[in-house]
C-alpha cells in the first residue's frame, strides 16, 4: 500500500475534485487563495547530517513549492513543530523563517508539542489572479512537456554523490518561474517532488490525454555515468522543479530556463522512448 492508493480513500470521502491539485483553491476577493499542507518526519524526510536550520528550510520550501506550482505568490505560512528534543526549535524556526523571507512569505502562527520523533507540519497560503491560476488539468495533445532545472540531483546525494548536498538539504522553490509560466501560456503544471515518472502519472490521472518522453532530452545530474544518471533523472525524488505543458508556439517562456523533454499525446498513457514508463518514484509505503 502506498500514499497514492490511500489517496483514493480520501477522495471517496471528500471528493476527487478536492484532491486533484498541489493546493486547494478558494475565492479571495478579486483573487484566488491557494492553500496546502505538508508533514515531514525525521525518519522519512530529514536525512542524517541535516542541520536544524536545513530542516526548517526544507519544511517551508516544500510547501512554498506547491504554491509556486499553481502560479501563485506565497504569502503566509503556519508551522507546527513536534519536538523530540526542545533544542531543535530555534534552528528549525530560523531555517523556516529564512526560506519564507527569501520567497516573499511570512510565518504567522503554528503550534509546538512533544513528539517521539522530530516532525514539522507546514501550511502555506498564496494568492493568484483568477486568470493566471494553473492547475494539473488542461494539458492538450500537441503541447510540449518541459521541466525547469536538472532533475535527479537530490536522489543522487542519497546514492552517494555528495556534491549534490544542497539540492537535497536546501531545495529552492521555483516561485519566480511559476509566476512567469502562469502568464506565459502553460496549460498544466505541478512540481516534480516525487520524480518525473510519478508526476506524469499524476497528470495522466486528471487529463484526457497522455505523455511521451524522450529520455535523451531529460537533463542529467552532472558527473554520474549512464545508465544511473538516466535512472536518477526519470525516477529520483526530492527535487522541487516544475514540470509543465504548453503549446509549441508559446515556447520558450521569457525568463524561464527549462528543457523540452517530450510531448502531450492523444493516447492515455505515459511513455518513455516509445515504451510504457514504469510507475515509480518517491512514495510513502505501508507493509
Amino acid at each position: 500500500m502506498d500514499d497514492r492508493e490511500l489517496l483514493k480513500t480520501v477522495m471517496g470521502i471528500v471528493g476527487e475534485e478536492n484532491c486533484r491539485d498541489d493546493c486547494a483553491v478558494l475565492p479571495c476577493g478579486d483573487q484566488l487563495m491557494v492553500a496546502t499542507t505538508d508533514m515531514l518526519h525525521k525518519t522519512t524526510d530529514f536525512v542524517e547530517g541535516m542541520t536544524d536550520w536545513q530542516i526548517g528550510w526544507m519544511s517551508a520550501a516544500v510547501t512554498i513549492s506547491d504554491i509556486a506550482s499553481m502560479g501563485a505568490a506565497p504569502k503566509y505560512v503556519l508551522i507546527a513543530v513536534g519536538l523530540d528534543r526542545w533544542e531543535h526549535l530555534a534552528g528549525v524556526m530560523q531555517g523556516a523563517q529564512d526560506c519564507c523571507k527569501k520567497f516573499g512569505a511570512a510565518i504567522i502562527g503554528g503550534d509546538i508539542d512533544h513528539h517521539d520523533e522530530l516532525t514539522v507540519v507546514t501550511t502555506g497560503l498564496g494568492l493568484v489572479d483568477r486568470v493566471h491560476l494553473v492547475q494539473r488539468t488542461g494539458a492538450r495533445p500537441g503541447d510540449l512537456v518541459c521541466i525547469t532545472g536538472t532533475p535527479g540531483q537530490a536522489q543522487a546525494w542519497l546514492d552517494g554523490y555528495k556534491q549534490f548536498e544542497k539540492a537535497l538539504f536546501e531545495p529552492q522553490p521555483r516561485v519566480a518561474e511559476g509566476h512567469l509560466l502562469s502568464r506565459g501560456g502553460v496549460t498544466a503544471m505541478m512540481d516534480d517532488s516525487d520524480g518525473i515518472a510519478l508526476s506524469l502519472y499524476d497528470l495522466l490521472g486528471v487529463n484526457e490525454c497522455g505523455f511521451s518522453l524522450e529520455s535523451g532530452k531529460v537533463p542529467r545530474p552532472a558527473g554520474i555515468p549512464e545508465p544511473h544518471a538516466r535512472e536518477l533523472a526519470l525516477y529520483g525524488g526530492g527535487d522541487y522543479e516544475l514540470i509543465f505543458t504548453l503549446p509549441p508556439d508559446r515556447y520558450p517562456v521569457a525568463g524561464v530556463p527549462c528543457t523540452v523533454i517530450g510531448a502531450v499525446i492523444a493516447e492515455k498513457a505515459v511513455l518513455v522512448d516509445g515504451k510504457p514508463m514504469e510507475k515509480r518514484g518517491y512514495q510513502h509505503r505501508w507493509s
